[in-house]
């Protein structure tokens, strides 16, 4: 959907540090037309199913429920939150959407990624970004350059190998969706990423 934008990329690369830097941009210059959401959550009732999903104790979850989950806290948020921003005319950013259940529940936990797409379909209906911004680096350089994992954080605590196939998974997605995807190398430092972000999203009329 025109001006639904989200963002991706493996756990560490620093996607949500960077998307509060854009909110503190748009502040800057007075784009007060941008609404900031996240994933799992954005609204009260999905909030709390992200708090179910997260908590590291919650180690008896199920794939196939884990799948559910983001299903349901993502239909809750599409339809209290994102939809009712776009028809008012909002610009929408979204850090993580349907791709992160692709490569995450789909690829990582192995459900499939065609039962992962169609259950999310149920979910989002039409309500699919125009753009999705891939912060690309490698699972190894960003978990050495954020410390290490979050250890209360049921996803991140998964082996390297997980994370890895994650990042394989994306790559994947990149190429199969190349028209929605813009692609932005995290290596370089905080204030250069942010500036491709910036300068990437101009090019696209987003800002």
């Amino acid at each position: 959907m025109k001006n639904f934008i989200t963002f991706e990329g493996c756990d560490g690369v620093g996607k949500s540090f960077q998307i509060n830097l854009l909110k503190d941009y748009c502040k800057k210059h007075s784009l007060n037309n941008v609404v900031f959401t996240r994933e799992p959550g954005g609204s009260v009732v999905a909030e709390k199913i992200r708090d179910i999903i997260l908590d590291a104790k919650n180690d008896s979850i199920t794939d196939l429920c884990e799948a559910f989950l983001y299903s349901a806290s993502r239909a809750q948020h599409v339809e209290e939150k994102i939809l009712p921003a776009l028809k008012a005319g909002k610009t929408v950013i979204c850090d993580r959407f349907v791709d992160s259940s692709y490569v995450y529940q789909g690829v990582g936990r192995g459900l499939g990624l065609e039962k992962v797409v169609a259950l999310n379909a149920i979910a989002v209906g039409e309500c699919m970004p125009q753009y999705t911004v891939f912060l690309d680096l490698p699972p190894k350089q960003a978990f050495l350059r954020k410390g290490g994992v979050d250890k209360a954080d049921r996803l991140e605590i998964a082996d390297i190998s997980f994370h890895e196939a994650l990042y394989d998974a994306y790559k994947q997605l990149i190429k199969t969706y190349p028209e929605r995807f813009i692609v932005i190398d995290a290596s370089g430092t905080i204030a250069e990423t942010h500036e491709k972000i910036i300068r990437a999203l101009t090019l696209r009329n987003v800002l």
